[in-house]
């Protein structure tokens, strides 16, 4: 395995600051930096710059999107991919192996449909949330503004830039299972024409399943330079590491899980470690040339380092009472590199409002696998344990084994992409976007030195009509396509079998509301249909040839709420119904009007906060999620539940905040998510987090 290479971050980072340096050169003075993110009030988010890469109106976007606001981040005490989307209509948490952020996007699981800023955060981690003012999670395929993957949706990260206001806050955590974490983020004006802002963050926590911890810690420092008159520069590194057990939860028995207590761990929790470490650099130019044209350049470059080791429950509780064990370690080394340009121009041409939009983006992608599978004393792979004593304790050993990857990959891409964004009139808008990616992958098999080449050239389109019979209701209509290559949304799923085949297709088509019922009161509403085809088929018999069908179709309603009902009372929920199935034969174990895995029909979730005097407030949360199955194979499947989480915050003045976090305030007993049959992540007990948030 190749370790970081730095010359070529090294070289990256040169680049960006000699185009600043270039950029200072040619402009001395700026009156103005404007740092782009999402205007906020409280819990209702109105504006974004993601999701048409120009600064747009929720309601004027044609797609499904919910904003999760640094006022509800706090609030709710977020520290994983799992809190942000449980207030998500159309969207689920999924277990990830417990090794990494993985959600169900109407129907379609992924784990690489993660960006920072608008830019490709792909590889498998846990994300944290120290440095981001926002969240957004768009619903629906959309490659026109992401490129590839991203077939059901994409979640998108806001970090915190710097300000030109003094900024100087922290927190300090305290809960049950000895919970502790601290975050502190500072900032300041240097001069007029420097700012820079720190976040850091490190925790410490336990868990209440057997054996399970996490250690974690990062550090974000930024600065913002006002380069010239029209030109500012945001430059900013990242190091993060995260470092926990692999917890993969509990087998199923007879069609459920298996009933024992939440917190027994299956396996060995001792040899079930997992890290990654994310060394990131990140650079933004902005210049405004004045008459409606403008430019941002957008750098990435990012090292990451993943490895974990698993020993888990890999069958279900037998009738005799046993459970087959499996073992493996697989360990992930990538680097990418992304460069994005736009262009956008405002204009009115013939009676017609323009807010076209030109870009292109190129990145490189390296990628190192390397897996190792577990054998006993005897030199096989028959690992198990008894039900009522599920540690494995025998010693194993980790080699390669006959099939085990060993991959060395390169993937490059290339896009150009033109979009234009129309007001006929004040009540008829239109957005219509175009984009050409040329995706080429260099795949070696290091174990037999086969070597593959995928080479793509997806062109996926983007038409959305709004029509708003008043300024703050939106109707609107939008049809749009997403790929996915064969070398699949981690770049290793390439193979002699499938290298041939274009790639998976996802259209979605979706018509919706939007409406501003007041300026810090939204609501929402969208119909859609996602249909997945271009899937390979193996064929009826060993002789016969794979094929391409159609692989499954998801049909739902999602409902969004976000604001204040009353000047004391904010809420945040929704609602989603979801028919996904598969509609062709895929398997054996896959066959055509399953029920997608991991999805439920019906879901619903409310969280309320009620300003009972000014120091005084409370918070509700009730959360609903129909039956689920853990696999398409439908034999296993997740009771459905409602639970309720609660909240108190306190204001001791203004430097000094106390809340209180209660998760599962009832003691609810059910299963939150999975990854497979045998693969079942109990749901949380009672939890509670003390939190004392300053100011000085």
């Amino acid at each position: 395995m190749s370790h970081i290479r730095p010359t070529r971050l090294a070289l990256a980072i040169a680049a960006v600051f000699c185009s600043s340096a270039f950029a200072q050169s040619t402009e001395q003075t700026l009156q103005e930096v404007k740092i782009v993110g999402t205007s906020e009030a409280g819990y209702n988010v109105v504006e974004t710059a993601t999701a048409m890469k120009t600064d747009t109106l929720l309601r004027d976007t044609p797609q499904a999107i919910t904003v999760i606001s640094k006022d509800l981040i706090r609030d709710q005490a977020i520290q994983s991919m799992t809190d942000v989307v449980r207030y998500v209509p159309g969207m689920v948490p999924s277990q990830g192996e417990g090794n990494r952020d993985a959600v169900i996007f109407r129907g379609n699981n992924s784990t690489s449909d993660f960006y920072i800023d608008g830019i490709r955060d792909d590889v498998q981690y846990f994300r944290d949330f120290y440095n981001i003012d926002s969240i957004e999670a768009l619903r629906g395929s959309n490659a026109m503004i992401f490129g590839r993957g991203g077939s059901g949706g994409v979640i998108n990260r806001v970090s915190k830039q710097p300000q030109w206001t003094t900024i100087r806050e922290g927190s300090l955590t305290l809960g049950s299972w000895d919970n502790r974490r601290a975050t502190i983020d500072t900032g300041q004006a240097i001069n007029d024409s420097m700012a820079f802002r720190v976040n850091a963050m490190v925790e410490d926590s336990g868990s209440f399943r057997d054996g399970v911890k996490v250690e974690r810690k990062g550090i974000n420092p930024t600065v913002a330079i006002r380069a010239g008159k029209n030109t500012s520069v945001v430059l900013g590194y990242e190091h993060f590491q995260d470092e926990r057990v692999a917890d993969r939860g509990i087998p199923s028995q007879n069609g459920r899980p298996f009933d024992t207590d939440a917190s027994t761990f299956f396996g060995n929790a001792e040899l079930s470690p997992t890290w990654s470490r994310v060394n990131a650099f990140t650079a933004v130019i902005d210049h405004d040339f004045g008459n409606g044209v403008a430019l941002r350049n957008r750098t990435r470059a990012a090292d990451y380092d993943k490895f974990y080791q698993n020993v888990f429950a890999s069958g279900p509780v037998l009738p005799a009472g046993t459970v087959a064990i499996g073992a493996y370690s697989t360990a992930t080394q990538r680097e990418n590199l992304f460069n994005q340009t736009d262009l956008t121009y405002t204009l009115d041409a013939g009676g017609i409002k323009h807010k076209l939009l030109v870009g292109a983006e190129f990145g490189r992608q390296e990628t190192d696998n390397l897996r190792l599978t577990g054998y006993n004393s005897a030199g096989t792979t028959a690992l198990s344990v008894t039900a009522a004593d599920p540690v494995y304790r025998a010693p194993i050993a980790f080699r390669p084994s006959a099939t085990d990857a060993n991959n060395h990959g390169v993937a490059k891409v290339a896009s150009a992409y033109i979009q234009d964004q129309l007001e006929f009139t004040p009540q008829w808008h239109a957005v219509l976007g175009l984009r050409y990616d040329r995706f080429d992958v260099d795949f070696l098999n290091n174990r037999t030195g086969a070597k593959l080449e995928q080479k793509d050239s997806p062109v996926s389109p983007r038409v959305g009509l709004i029509y708003k019979p008043v300024e703050a209701l939106s109707l609107y209509g939008s049809y749009s396509i997403a790929y996915v290559p064969r070398a699949g949304d981690q770049l290793s799923s390439l193979s002699a079998t499938n290298q041939a085949f274009d790639p998976e297709e996802f259209k979605n088509i979706e018509l919706g509301a939007k409406w501003d019922i007041r300026p810090n009161l939204s609501a929402s509403a969208a119909v859609y249909k996602l249909d997945r085809t271009n899937v390979v088929i193996p064929g009826l018999t060993s002789a016969d040839p794979s094929q391409l069908a159609d692989g499954q179709t998801t049909k739902g309603v999602e409902l969004g709420l976000s604001g204040k009902l009353t000047r004391a009372w904010s809420v945040m929920g929704g609602y989603a119904y979801q028919d996904a199935e598969l509609t062709a034969t895929q398997s054996a174990t896959a066959r055509d009007g399953a029920r997608l895995s991991q999805v439920p029909k019906h879901s619903a979730s409310l969280w309320n906060r009620y300003e009972i005097t000014p120091a005084w407030a409370a918070g509700l949360g009730v959360i609903y999620r129909d039956e689920i199955f853990t696999s398409t194979s439908n034999a296993v499947s997740l009771p459905s539940f409602t639970r309720v989480d609660g909240a108190l915050f306190y204001t001791l003045n203004q430097n000094y905040r106390v809340q209180v976090n209660v998760e599962n305030l009832f003691d609810k007993r059910y299963y939150a998510s999975a990854h497979s049959d045998t693969n079942i992540s109990p749901g949380s007990p009672r939890a509670v987090r003390v939190a004392l948030n300053a100011r000085f």
